[in-house]
């Protein structure tokens, strides 16, 4: 089968490429490998990918719409995976631009490129951050989701409102994934995880956030791409139990649905924190500061539907995710050394 992963050089998007090009998929890889954080990483999963003889990448950008219209029309794309985003929440407060290039106009691009060209199934990377404001946990899909609060939460749920519109108008089918705090090997230098690691074995002090009170539901990235891969091969079809009299916001009557994919399991930042400076066998020095903008103080994913339709659930503790990490974190950056 040939597929379009966008954000081929990211964290979720490179894992999901080699898992598509392992089981004898071919897989068209873009991204535009912009700085928000360190390029050689991305530069180094690529390296990894392009060892398949069934791997092709393109370096542009989403928003460019002239190039998204070639690419669609040379493709022929079976099935596309949109995980190319503007990420970071804080980010988004500076830079609101760069979301709305990357995560609205690109992500409009896409869809005109599918609806043109016959695509079968189209999935794309929403967010956790999407339930904003919310305090109902677990967040289930079949909750409103109407008061983001950052900037990349809004971008997303208006992925997910254009990609109803288009699976409503043309018939194309769409399936959104809400991750949860996706963390592993390969993943983003951004990312609490990753920079916690690299002060603590710096003996650099740690930013604590919310005094440690967060709660996170952690989803390891092999769970992640498992959960990804199920919902890709099974395409989105209209609810024909769905009503307007009392909508469901997870499915609809056209072929749309939404997802979330989380470990079903919420552990405190602190308790997260303890684990990884086992694992390392140093102790951090933390830097307790306030709740940050833009940050919501929870997440708890209820992954009913997933289980139900997909017929899958993550399952990989936090130790046991943690520990694979710095595994890789070691050999990795001693070879760099």
């Amino acid at each position: 089968m040939r597929i379009l992963v966008t954000g081929a050089a990211g964290f979720i998007g490179f894992h999901l490429s080699k898992a598509l090009l392992e089981r004898g998929d071919t897989v068209v890889g873009i991204d535009n490998l912009n700085d928000y954080y360190d390029v050689q990483i991305k530069k180094d999963r690529l390296a990894i990918l392009e060892a398949f003889d069934q791997f092709e990448f393109k370096l542009m950008d989403m928003a460019d719409r002239p190039a998204m219209e070639e690419l669609f029309k040379k493709g022929r794309f079976k099935r596309v995976v949109n995980l190319a985003a503007q990420a970071g929440v804080r980010y988004s407060i500076e830079n609101p631009h760069a979301y709305v290039d990357s995560n609205v106009v690109g992500f409009v691009n896409l869809l005109e490129g599918c609806r043109h060209t016959g695509v079968q199934h189209l999935v794309f990377a929403s967010s956790s951050s999407i339930y904003g404001a919310s305090t109902k946990v677990p967040y289930s899909v079949a909750d409103r989701v109407d008061h983001p609060v950052s900037i990349y939460a809004a971008s997303k749920k208006s992925n997910e409102l254009m990609a109803h519109s288009y699976a409503h108008l043309f018939d194309l089918a769409v399936t959104g994934i809400r991750y949860f705090t996706v963390y592993g090997p390969w993943g983003r230098p951004d990312m609490a995880f990753f920079k916690f690691t690299n002060k603590i074995l710096k003996d650099e002090p740690i930013d604590v956030y919310n005094y440690g009170r967060h709660r996170r539901d952690f989803t390891y990235i092999d769970d992640v791409i498992e959960g990804t891969v199920r919902v890709l091969d099974r395409v989105a079809c209209g609810d024909t139990e769905w009503s307007s009299d009392d909508p469901n916001p997870q499915s609809s009557y056209a072929p749309y649905r939404i997802y979330n994919l989380g470990n079903n399991s919420t552990v405190e930042l602190m308790d997260y924190i303890k684990t990884l400076e086992e694992l390392l066998g140093k102790e951090a020095k933390k830097n307790m500061r306030p709740l940050q903008p833009g940050d919501v103080i929870e997440t708890y994913a209820d992954v009913e539907s997933l289980v139900n339709e997909i017929g899958f659930q993550p399952k990989t503790t936090t130790r046991e995710g943690l520990s694979r990490f710095v595994d890789w974190y070691r050999d990795y950056y001693d070879m760099k050394a």
